[in-house]
């Protein structure tokens, strides 16, 4: 069974086959929302939208303690999440797919360990490589299947939200040696990992971030939802191809 978590731009999975809807509450609280049951092409799959019904869940304000609990309790054998970014490298340009393969964490006050408690020991997990190298790899060879171009590999910076950066913070964030800027990707990513969830990301390009590009002096907004949309054609196309080889 595959795991899906949506984010901007990806509120629904039209490819999915829905059988019903379940809300599944955690020891820490609940999930954004109901999970989403169906199939595609005869493979069961779990969606779950990560912003909630309607994308009303700000990115800070997500309980992502309770949403991937609530996958793994369903023991998935992949878990993954799409996520809009903007483009930091020059290469990276709006309608850009990109398969990341590290993060940096700027986020703060979020809720980023299940370790925590009076009668929790100190855990330390192995983050060296933060996404799960056996999902990254199903993505890929799924994009190739697909014919849909995708990059491999890229920094992902995990910023705070839910404004978007200054030009400034770009210029520090390319020089900590980030490809792309986004909002959700941790604690998500730790968390999975905390759990043993096999889980990578599809980091969807909706603009260039702030200075970059032809968003030199302002980041269109308007424009964002039109290339989310185009761009999220060929992330289910993916994510059609990734069932058939999964289930290779």
């Amino acid at each position: 069974m595959l795991a899906i978590i949506g984010g901007s731009g990806m509120t629904r999975l039209s490819c999915l086959e829905i059988s019903h809807r379940q809300i599944i509450r955690t020891p820490y609280g609940e999930p954004s929302g109901p999970l989403t049951f169906g199939k595609i092409k005869d493979q069961d799959i779990i969606f779950l939208a990560r912003h909630g019904h309607g994308h009303t869940i700000p990115p800070h304000a997500i309980n992502y303690r309770a949403n991937l609990w609530a996958l793994h309790s369903l023991k998935p054998s992949h878990v993954i999440a799409v996520a809009s970014v903007g483009g930091i490298r020059a290469d990276l340009t709006p309608g850009r797919l990109v398969v990341p393969d590290q993060i940096v964490d700027y986020t703060y006050g979020r809720n980023f360990t299940y370790f925590e408690g009076k009668d929790q020991p100190v855990t330390h997990i192995d983050f060296t490589l933060p996404y799960t190298q056996q999902t990254r790899a199903l993505i890929l060879q799924a994009a190739g299947n697909a014919n849909e171009d995708i990059f491999d590999g890229g920094v992902y910076a995990a910023t705070q939200g839910p404004r978007l950066e200054t030009a400034a913070e770009i210029n520090r964030l390319e020089y900590d040696g980030a490809d792309m800027v986004g909002m959700t990707g941790m604690p998500e990513t730790a968390l999975a990992r905390e759990i043993g969830l096999n889980y990578a990301t599809i980091a969807v390009v909706a603009n260039y971030a702030a200075g970059r590009g032809t968003n030199v002096k302002s980041i269109p907004l308007k424009e964002i939802y039109a290339v989310l949309e185009q761009a999220m054609v060929g992330v289910r196309n993916i994510l059609e191809h990734v069932v058939n080889c999964h289930g290779d």
